[in-house]
């Protein structure tokens, strides 16, 4: 398809803020956006929520959007509950808003109001969209390929109880593992802080990655380089 043709092998920008965050103001997202599409060379951006994809598609038609819901406060027992786009209302909002792609939780988890993943699938190919899952492992992502998803992401990697022993690093191997054994597009997302690491996620096979807080989390950015002074 000509959306997974604009995204292969390039690097998608994860731009985020929660209500709670100053950055949440969406005259913020859209500066920061302008700075990354016409300054910084990016065309593709990982967006959460109606607003913020109405805005960036109105400004810039030509950039891939990958569109998400999540809540306005992420819950406090996260690795156990499905919270990105977890229902198919959450995905005909986000196609209404003109995501390209539609990305959601693809755990094995239960879902709100007793939906399935195959709903969500079946709603958003339904919409020629494509059906994009967050997963945390490999029978995860097997498991989508067999859904009929046409994207996976390790975006969730590291954020469930079952992967949650896994370090805070990207998690290479599984994308490895996928590439290896899976035909599908497969995304690293999740934890890429260094050129090298970005490098080394294509090396292993990635088709694409997803960087969020290393470029937009000024408050994070700033905090890993406070961490030099308790070494003074």
């Amino acid at each position: 398809m000509d959306t997974l043709k604009k995204i292969k092998n390039n690097i998608i920008i994860s731009l985020q803020a929660m209500e709670n965050e100053p950055l949440y103001n969406e005259n913020c997202i859209v500066l920061i956006a302008k700075s990354l599409i016409e300054l910084g060379g990016i065309n593709a951006l990982r967006l959460a929520g109606k607003r913020d994809i109405l805005n960036i598609k109105k400004l810039f038609p030509n950039v891939t959007v990958i569109g998400i819901t999540k809540p306005k406060v992420i819950p406090s027992n996260y690795k156990e509950v499905v919270y990105i786009t977890p229902t198919v209302k959450d995905c005909k909002e986000i196609i209404e808003a003109g995501a390209d792609i539609v990305a959601f939780d693809g755990t094995l988890r239960k879902r709100p109001n007793s939906e399935k993943l195959e709903d969500l699938i079946n709603f958003v190919k339904s919409n020629n969209k494509l059906a994009m899952a967050d997963i945390s492992n490999f029978e995860e992502a097997k498991n989508a390929v067999k859904l009929g998803c046409d994207i996976v992401s390790t975006t969730l990697s590291g954020y469930t109880t079952e992967t949650q022993q896994k370090p805070d690093t990207p998690d290479f191997e599984l994308v490895e593992e996928i590439k290896t054994n899976l035909d599908i597009f497969t995304i690293l997302e999740g934890k890429i802080w260094e050129k090298a690491e970005a490098s080394f996620a294509f090396k292993k096979g990635a088709d694409a990655i997803v960087i969020g807080s290393a470029v937009t989390r000024p408050q994070l950015i700033a905090k890993r380089f406070l961490e030099v002074l308790k070494e003074i």
